[in-house]
């Protein structure tokens, strides 16, 4: 490092991971070898997004700062031989979201030192990374409490193209919300209205990420994967299944306009093919099932004389054909709107950065504020029902594995401490 021994940044307490609206403060340490004139010294504390459409590429294509604060520790003078400390202290803003870092985009989060020296003179700078963490309290989620459920039916023909059937798929999760080290109870109903034996049944946990560049770049990653036996002709069968969520980073980072994440459950049967998904939530404080569910107010009583010549407003809301008003004072079209681009969608295969909460060491949010520790990967498996045999692969030969999903051990210890102080 030519006149400089030692040029490095340390943190109180060696404290990494920190919180929305707290304060960061270390010491800039410089020990020198010989005399060194500087015209300034100064240290940067800095929050940003970086997005891209190329895979591990920092040469970003858009940005958003969330923050930029400089510190001048010194003047221009000259630095004396030996050892020298300049303390800083930065408040970060309490809205920023938490970091991240994925395949095509980050946000980071750092803290630079720059030495700046005469002309012909060699500048020094140093940086050191750190992270937030802003938990995601998953009963703020709006509509949290209850299920997710969806169903589809489809209609096929077989014995080359002769005879035709319709098989009904349905499937709903205990819950909307989970956290890390959760178990997601999931049943599925299959009818199946033909005289053909239907495919396997899979249900995936999926995570889409959307990296908002020109061009929308979306990337898919299936995380883990279940699978049931297929129906004979004519009966009906109910699959149940268990899916432990493993270390993943939270559903939405709020504040961050580049990045949006989502989770979802695929339940697809194979042959014919049908499929449909069921959104849920992964956040770091678990939905409280004891407290008192808001009431669904009572369905309104209609009238059945009036039902047939005076519908509601929602029925009228529905019906395609004008009225005799509409008939009578014909509206202009409005105008079309400009069509909007294309999305790139990536699938993610077995590609080592993954995204993930950074840094990739780190254990992500295990179990939330629970304080449990993580399940390990040879627990993810899925426990079938002895109503339906079922073969499982809970994690995709062509899936990730998660480890780079974890955190430091500093970053467990701050939830921990988060759920003992909630509590």
């Amino acid at each position: 490092m030519g006149k400089l021994k030692e040029f490095d940044i340390t943190f109180k307490d060696n404290k990494v991971v920190y919180s929305p609206g707290e304060s960061l403060s270390g010491t800039l340490k410089i020990t020198t070898t010989e005399a060194l004139l500087c015209k300034d010294i100064k240290v940067n504390c800095q929050g940003f997004c970086g997005v891209t459409s190329k895979s591990n590429d920092t040469a970003w294509m858009v940005e958003e700062q969330y923050f930029s604060s400089t510190l001048s520790v010194a003047d221009k003078g000259t630095l004396k031989l030996g050892d020298h400390s300049f303390p800083f202290k930065f408040l970060i803003p309490a809205s920023v979201p938490t970091s991240f870092e994925g395949n095509y985009g980050k946000v980071m989060y750092r803290v630079r030192a720059f030495i700046d020296t005469p002309r012909f003179s060699k500048d020094y700078k140093v940086e050191k990374p750190f992270y937030l963490l802003s938990l995601l309290n998953l009963n703020d989620v709006p509509d949290i409490h209850g299920c997710s459920s969806s169903s589809v039916t489809k209609k096929f023909t077989y014995l080359l193209g002769v005879k035709t059937g319709t098989v009904v798929l349905k499937a709903h999760s205990d819950m909307k919300g989970y956290t890390p080290g959760q178990v997601i109870q999931l049943t599925t109903e299959l009818h199946n209205q033909s005289g053909k034996t239907t495919g396997t049944v899979v249900a995936c946990l999926i995570q889409r990420v959307t990296y908002q560049t020109k061009k929308p770049t979306i990337d898919l990653r299936t995380l883990v994967q279940v699978e049931g036996a297929g129906v004979k002709a004519g009966k009906q069968v109910e699959w149940k299944e268990q899916i432990i969520v493993p270390p993943l980073p939270q559903s939405s980072l709020a504040d961050c306009g580049l990045i949006n994440m989502e989770y979802f459950i695929q339940i697809s049967l194979k042959s014919p093919e049908a499929s449909f998904l069921l959104p849920i939530h992964i956040g770091n404080i678990s939905v409280d099932t004891t407290s008192a569910r808001p009431s669904r107010p009572p369905p309104p009583t209609t009238d059945p004389s009036r039902s047939s010549t005076n519908p509601t407003k929602l029925e009228n809301s529905r019906r395609s054909e004008p009225s005799s008003q509409d008939q009578e004072t014909p509206t202009c079209p409005s105008p079309h709107p400009a069509p909007k681009p294309v999305p790139r969608i990536r699938v993610s295969t077995s590609s080592p950065a993954s995204p993930s909460a950074p840094p990739a060491e780190m254990d992500y949010l295990v179990m939330g504020a629970k304080g449990q520790a993580p399940p390990s990967h040879s627990s993810l498996r899925a426990v079938p029902t002895p109503s339906l045999p079922s073969t499982h692969s809970c994690l995709l030969s062509t899936a990730p594995q998660h480890s780079h999903m974890r955190l430091l051990p500093a970053m467990s210890r701050a939830v921990a401490a988060t759920h003992k102080t909630t509590s």
